[in-house]
């Protein structure tokens, strides 16, 4: 049990101040004033000194992180797990870029032998990103391995077996029979590295597509007479925009205008980081390609830009820097929304009884203190001269 005091809480509809949080069996049970539910003798109890307690982010397309590339070595998704929490994520999709099928099955299985006693974010299942991709939009995907789509391939793909998300070019001959095969296991189909015209989208989005994968990204730029993809995207309730806010990928103006046109229900924010992700600038594999990484991107070699180093905690302070947001809108695109996407609205994404017991704590700078997953602190922050979180025992 975990009983958390004095906090300002996003839920993120709401904002409470002076708010408690009760966690029992990994699940919030309580939130309110403290008044309403003294804590129990026997709780573990975190003051959060005024702070900002949010839920736990998601990340929906991230290739692997301190060192570790998802695709090349799928066995690294725990150990990589157990880092994240440091940025405030909670759960996510490893994501494996276009490969052979054998990588694939790897983590399929990787992600059903949890090891004993594992403190972290939560996999929540593969973001499969090719190999049904259209190869004049490859990106940083090596072409050797893209193919058409096939049926046979993904017979088995569903959530309970370990693919919770793939990106696929809706335009490809057959692909509009692959997402409907997908759609109906409850497989999140995404548009993505795509040609395709503003008819093609609106084919793949009546066939079940519901997500654009990194908006503006390996797909044809928006254009006033030829919208294509993009345009289809914007002008779409029912899409989803996964968005790389990193200043690079996509320009601040144009964040500032997905953000006016999709709003923090259409809007998910997405790291697409790669194995530099909290390392220093030097050479990182994405699957079996090499890439440079400096201060501020990842390249390959030719200067195509190679996923991102782009931790998802900075991710929401650019948002609100480009757009000026609210918090609590900046909040949902990484909370609330991306558990819509993935169908978990009901038991994640909010502070609320009945919830999932993840959360951050944040400061005011939006700087990530402590996060909790299923009620069990995984991350504090280190070192805190002042004091910021009084609990009962020592870690």
């Amino acid at each position: 049990m975990l009983y958390i005091e004095n906090a300002t809480v996003y839920t993120p509809a709401a904002r409470l101040d002076a708010a408690s949080v009760f966690i029992a069996e990994g699940h919030i049970t309580y939130v309110g004033e403290r008044t309403g539910f003294p804590p129990p003798l026997e709780a573990e109890r975190l003051d959060a000194r005024g702070h900002i307690l949010a839920p736990g982010f998601m990340d929906l397309q991230l290739n692997g992180a301190f060192g570790a590339d998802f695709t090349a070595q799928p066995e690294t998704i725990w150990q990589v797990a157990a880092q994240l929490p440091r940025y405030g994520v909670t759960a996510f999709l490893p994501t494996l870029v276009t490969c052979p099928p054998q990588p694939i099955e790897l983590a399929r299985r990787t992600l059903h032998a949890r090891p004993d006693h594992f403190v972290g974010a939560e996999p929540l299942g593969l973001h499969v990103e090719g190999p049904f991709l259209n190869p004049q939009k490859k990106g940083a995907h090596n072409p050797r391995y893209l193919r058409a789509p096939d049926a046979g391939l993904v017979s088995d793909w569903s959530p309970t077996t370990g693919v919770r998300l793939v990106t696929l070019a809706p335009e490809l001959p057959g692909a509009l029979a692959l997402v409907e095969d997908l759609a109906t296991r409850g497989v999140v189909v995404s548009a993505g590295h795509t040609m395709a015209t503003v008819e093609e989208a609106d084919a793949g989005f009546s066939a079940g597509i519901r997500y654009a994968t990194h908006l503006f990204n390996a797909m044809p730029p928006l254009e006033h007479r030829a919208p294509g993809i993009a345009g289809a995207v914007l002008a779409e309730t029912g899409w989803t925009a996964g968005l790389i806010p990193d200043g690079i990928h996509v320009h601040p103006v144009l964040v500032e205008a997905v953000w006016r046109a999709k709003g923090a229900g259409g809007l998910n924010l997405v790291s697409d980081a790669m194995a530099a992700l909290g390392m220093p600038p030097g050479q990182y594999p994405l699957n079996d390609l090499t890439v440079n990484v400096s201060e501020r991107d990842a390249r390959l070699p030719d200067g195509t830009l190679a996923g991102s180093i782009l931790p998802l905690d900075q991710a929401v302070r650019n948002l609100i820097g480009y757009t000026r947001c609210t918090l609590s809108d900046a909040l949902a695109t990484v909370t609330t929304t991306p558990a819509r996407v993935l169908g978990l609205e009901h038991s994640r994404g909010q502070i609320a009884p009945g919830y999932t017991a993840d959360l951050v704590l944040l400061d005011h700078a939006l700087n990530v203190l402590a996060t909790v997953v299923r009620g069990n602190i995984v991350y504090l922050r280190e070192p805190h001269p002042n004091p910021l979180l009084c609990r009962e025992r020592e870690l």
